[in-house]
This record gives structure tokens, C-alpha cells and sequence, in this order.
């Protein structure tokens, strides 16, 4: 019995980490979360209903894919990387999904297409609202890609240093294109139904690289805003589950 309760609170205190760190995903890549902003373990407790500790665990999570940056004193931050840690996270980023489109290439089931079809749907919907929102959609559809793999290495690789793009392109980049991507991310589509392994990967290396290409300017000056306002619909929202539905395991990085 004791053994069982154990393992039922381990499974809940995860649930709870991966909750916050689906908030604070969201938040950093939709650019509520800026990078420097802090983190403080107490605010994240506060406005997630949980203890130190969970905070603790889902701040090392988020560092662990080069989202947050743990300094002295427990203080944590949104990471702030280089321009030159930006460039290298598109160019390793480009090989690994070069790879992803290879093995998916003529091997997509009508229940993928549709789905990922679907999702550029969504992309396309999303156009007339932020930059922001259509960077975090236009992520999940690599990341949805690589899923497709069922590859668990690719799926964590992928993830991890997608996120870190994002990252890149809120500190760095000119106003994002959802036009260009919606129609790069359907011609992807396209090329991986007809099997034309060649196509796809060069598609996917273009596509990368002009994203890449955008990351050139300086950032934009910090808003100021208290963290707790800034959570707010983000915690509701993981509290709600109303989070965008990524397959399990990438429900559970």
C-alpha cells in the first residue's frame, strides 16, 4: 500500500512539473516571457499552486532544453543566447530535420496527412493574430513532424533545439512570415505524400535556412511586466488542458 501511494504522488508531483513547464514553454515561445525575465521559484509556486520544489524540478527541466538559464542563488531566467549559439541551434537543426522528412517520405498514413494538414489549417487561421502565435504553431508542426518518426531520440533532439530556435527568433528576428511558412509547410506536405525524398529534404533545408536568415536584428526592449500577470492565462490555460494537444510524449518533456 505504501509502495502505491509513493508512486501515486511521484505521478502527480510529474503531472504538476510537466503542467508548469507546458505554461512556460508556451509562455517564452509566444513571447510573453522574454529573454532575462526571471523566474523566481516562489512567483511560479504562487501562480501554479504548487511547492518550491515542483518549480524547482520544471525550471531544470526547461534548462535542460536551453529555455531557461539556472544562475547562483537558485535565480532562474529565460535564456538569453548569442547570435552565434543561434546560428549553430538552426544549422544542427537543419540536418536533424532533413532526417525526419527522410524517413517520412512516402510513409505518411492518411490519419498523418490529415492531421498535419490540419495543423497548417490552423497556421493559416491563426495569420491575422501575433508574430508570436504563429511562430509557437508553425514550432509544433516540425515538432508533429518528428513525432510521426516515432523515433524518441528525434522526437527529444527536434524538440529541444526547435524550442531553442524559438527562443533565437524572439530575441533576434524581423517580423515572422506566416504567409511563407504556411506555404513551405504545405509544399512539405506535398513532396513527403509523393515520396520524393530529394525534394522534401531540400524543401526542408530552404525553409529552415530563410527562417534562419530572419534572425538578424536586435531585440526589443523589455515591456516590464510583473510575472505573475504575465502567467496568468498560461497557467489557466495548462491548468484547463485547453493547451495545444501534442502527442504523449511530447506532452511530457
Amino acid at each position: 500500500m505504501a509502495a502505491r501511494a509513493d508512486t501515486s504522488k511521484t505521478a502527480e508531483s510529474s503531472d504538476k512539473v510537466s503542467v508548469i513547464c507546458r505554461a512556460l514553454r508556451r509562455a517564452i515561445i509566444e513571447q510573453a516571457l522574454e529573454p532575462g525575465a526571471k523566474l523566481p521559484e516562489d512567483s511560479l509556486g504562487e501562480r501554479f499552486g504548487v511547492s518550491r520544489t515542483i518549480a524547482r524540478h520544471a525550471l531544470g527541466q526547461l534548462a535542460a532544453e536551453g529555455l531557461v538559464e539556472l544562475r547562483r542563488n537558485r535565480i532562474a531566467v529565460v535564456a538569453t543566447p548569442s547570435w552565434q549559439e543561434a546560428r549553430d541551434a538552426f544549422d544542427i537543426r537543419i540536418e536533424l530535420e532533413r532526417l525526419v522528412v527522410r524517413q517520412l517520405a512516402g510513409k505518411l498514413t492518411k490519419a498523418q496527412i490529415a492531421e498535419l494538414t490540419a495543423h497548417v489549417d490552423a497556421e493559416d487561421r491563426a495569420r491575422d493574430g501575433t508574430d508570436a502565435v504563429s511562430i509557437r504553431l508553425a514550432t509544433e508542426f516540425h515538432i508533429l513532424l518528428a513525432h510521426m518518426t516515432n523515433s524518441p531520440i528525434l522526437v527529444r533532439y527536434v524538440s529541444e533545439v526547435a524550442y531553442r530556435c524559438c527562443l533565437t527568433l524572439s530575441l533576434y528576428s524581423r517580423p515572422h512570415s506566416s504567409e511563407c511558412a504556411i506555404n513551405e509547410h504545405r509544399a512539405i506536405i506535398g513532396a513527403l505524400v509523393k515520396g520524393d525524398v530529394d525534394k522534401v529534404m531540400g524543401l526542408m533545408h530552404s525553409h529552415l535556412d530563410s527562417v534562419a536568415t530572419r534572425a538578424l536584428v536586435a531585440p526589443t526592449p523589455q515591456r516590464g511586466r510583473d510575472l505573475l500577470d504575465i502567467l496568468a492565462p498560461y497557467a489557466d490555460e495548462a491548468s484547463g488542458d485547453r493547451v495545444v494537444k501534442l502527442p504523449k510524449a511530447a506532452r511530457g518533456r
